[in-house]
C-alpha cells in the first residue's frame, strides 16, 4: 500500500517523499488508519518494521486537522521511552516527518544538563519526547504543563517494564487528562504488555504483524559452540576472516563491555562500548563513530542498545547470551531491518546451555549449532552458572480495571523483586 492512500496530508506526503519513501510497511498500513480515526491501539511489532513512523504520522495528522491550540503551544502529545538512544530516534522522526508543519517538538531525558531543557519547555512545545526518570523531575520542578495532552504514547512498552519505570509512568498518569488517545508500542506482547493494555487502553484495536515473540524473518541465525575462555578469540577470528566491517556485540554487564573493549582493542580491531555508565556525550560519539565507519565494533549492553537505529547493520553477536529470553529476539533485530538481510551470532559456552534451550523454547525452534575449527569445546570442562545482572526482571501484575489509569499499573511483587526494583529506578534517573 502506497502512503498517498492512507489519508495523510499533503504536507506529511511531500516529507515522506522527501526521505524515500513510497509504500508503508505492514505496521504502519494497519496503525495509520486506526490513529487517524482517533482509536486506542495496542501494537506488536518487532524492530525495524517502521513502528516509529506508525505512530508519528498519523499523530502528526490529527494535529494539523485541529488545528493551533493559542499563540504559545501546549504539550498536545506525550511519547514515553525507555532509553536515551530512543528517545533522540523518535524525536529525529518527528522533526523529519512534520518537517512542513509548524509544531515544535523537543527531547527530554538524562544524563545532560537540564537547564537547556527548561528554556524550550518555557517557550511552549506541541510535542514531548521523554524518558520517564527526566519527566519526573520537570514535572517536580513545575517546568512542564500536561494537563493538555490529548494523545499519549507508551513505545517500547515492554522494557519499560523490564527497567522497572513502572511507578513513574504511575506517577505521570496522575497528571494528564482522563480524555485522551492512547497508544502501546512493543515489540512483544507477552501476558504482562495484555494486562496493561486492558487496564490502560478504552477499546484498543491489537495489531500484530509478527507472530509473538519470534525472530525477524530477514535474520539469519547460527550459534558457535565454544568455551568460555575462547569467545573473545573466537570473535576476533570470525570479524577478521568474515571481514566484518561493523559488528554490534552485546555483553551481559557494562563492565564486561568495558572489558572486551580492551580484549579488542589488543587484537587490533577499533572498538567501543555504549552503556549507562557512559556519559550522554559519549554514547552519542560512540554510535555516530561507528556508523561512519570509524569504530568496527560497538559492544553494547541491552538497555543502552535499545533504539539503537542503524541502517543496514550486518552483524550482530550475542557475546553472551541475555538472561531473559525476549532480550535475544531485540538483541538480533538491530540486524535485518527495513526489509534488508541480517546476520546474528550467538557464541554460547557450557554455561549458557539452559539459557541457548530457553530462547529455542520462546522461538519454538531450534537454532543451527556450528563449530568453528580450531574452537571446539572442550568436553572435560564443567559448567558454571551464570550471574544474573542485578535489577534483572522482576514479577509485576497488573489489575484490570478500566476506570482509572493509575490502577492499571498496580503491581504485586516479592521483598527481592521490589529491592531490585528500587536499585533499577536509583541508576535510571540517568534517564
Amino acid at each position: 500500500m502506497l502512503f498517498s492512500q492512507l489519508g495523510l496530508s499533503a504536507e506529511l506526503l511531500r516529507a515522506i517523499e522527501e526521505k524515500g519513501y513510497t509504500e508503508a510497511t505492514p505496521i504502519q498500513q494497519q496503525a495509520i488508519p486506526l490513529v487517524l480515526e482517533g482509536r486506542d491501539v495496542l501494537g506488536g511489532a518487532q524492530t525495524g518494521t517502521g513502528k516509529t513512523a506508525g505512530f508519528t504520522l498519523p499523530l502528526l495528522h490529527r494535529m494539523q486537522m485541529a488545528g493551533a491550540t493559542g499563540r504559545r503551544p501546549v504539550v498536545r502529545a506525550l511519547i514515553l521511552v525507555p532509553t536515551r538512544e530512543l528517545a533522540a530516534q523518535v524525536d529525529e522522526s518527528i522533526r523529519s516527518y512534520g518537517r512542513f508543519l509548524p509544531f515544535k517538538s523537543t527531547v527530554i531525558f538524562g544524563g545532560v544538563s537540564i537547564n537547556p531543557q527548561i528554556s524550550i519547555l518555557k517557550k511552549g512545545v506541541d510535542i514531548v519526547v521523554a524518558t520517564p526518570g527526566r519527566l519526573l523531575d520537570h514535572m517536580q520542578r513545575g517546568t512542564i504543563n500536561l494537563d493538555r495532552v490529548e494523545t499519549l504514547v507508551l513505545d517500547e512498552a515492554d522494557r519499560m517494564l523490564d527497567m522497572g519505570f513502572i511507578h513513574d509512568i504511575r506517577k505521570i498518569l496522575r497528571a494528564l487528562p482522563s480524555k485522551r488517545q492512547n497508544l502501546l508500542f512493543s515489540a512483544t506482547i507477552s501476558k504482562e504488555i495484555t494486562r496493561l493494555s486492558d487496564g490502560l487502553l478504552k477499546s484498543p484495536t491489537e495489531i500484530q504483524v509478527a507472530r509473538r515473540n519470534t525472530a525477524a524473518e530477514q535474520v539469519t541465525q547460527v550459534v558457535h559452540k565454544v568455551d568460555r575462555t575462547r569467545k573473545r578469540a573466537l570473535l576476533s577470528h570470525l570479524i577478521r576472516t568474515g571481514n566484518w566491517r561493523q559488528v554490534l556485540v552485546f555483553t551481559r554487564t557494562k563492565h564486561g563491555a568495558n572489558r572486551l573493549c580492551k580484549q579488542l582493542g589488543r587484537d587490533g580491531l577499533v572498538a567501543t562500548a555504549i552503556h549507562g555508565n557512559k556519559s550522554q556525550g559519549a554514547r552519542t560519539r560512540a554510535l555516530a563513530e561507528f556508523k561512519n565507519g570509524e569504530v568496527r565494533v560497538l559492544v553494547a549492553t541491552d538497555i543502552a542498545a535499545r533504539g539503537l537505529d542503524i541502517n543496514q547493520l550486518p552483524h550482530v553477536v550475542n557475546f553472551e547470551l541475555p538472561n531473559v529470553p525476549e532480550d535475544y529476539v531485540h538483541r538480533i533485530g538491530r540486524t535485518g531491518r527495513a526489509g534488508q538481510d541480517g546476520h546474528a551470532v550467538s557464541l554460547v559456552c557450557i554455561d549458557e546451555n539452559k539459557l541457548l534451550a530457553d530462547i529455542e523454547k520462546m522461538l519454538k525452534s531450534d537454532i543451527k549449532k556450528v563449530i568453528i575449527p580450531g574452537y571446539e569445546p572442550d568436553p572435560s570442562i564443567m559448567p558454571e552458572p551464570v550471574t544474573k545482572n542485578r535489577g534483572s526482571r522482576p514479577v509485576r501484575t497488573v489489575s484490570h480495571g478500566r476506570n482509572s489509569a493509575p490502577a492499571a499499573f498496580r503491581s504485586s511483587t516479592s521483598a527481592a523483586s521490589r529491592r531490585n526494583s528500587s536499585k533499577v529506578g536509583r541508576r535510571r534517573r540517568a534517564g
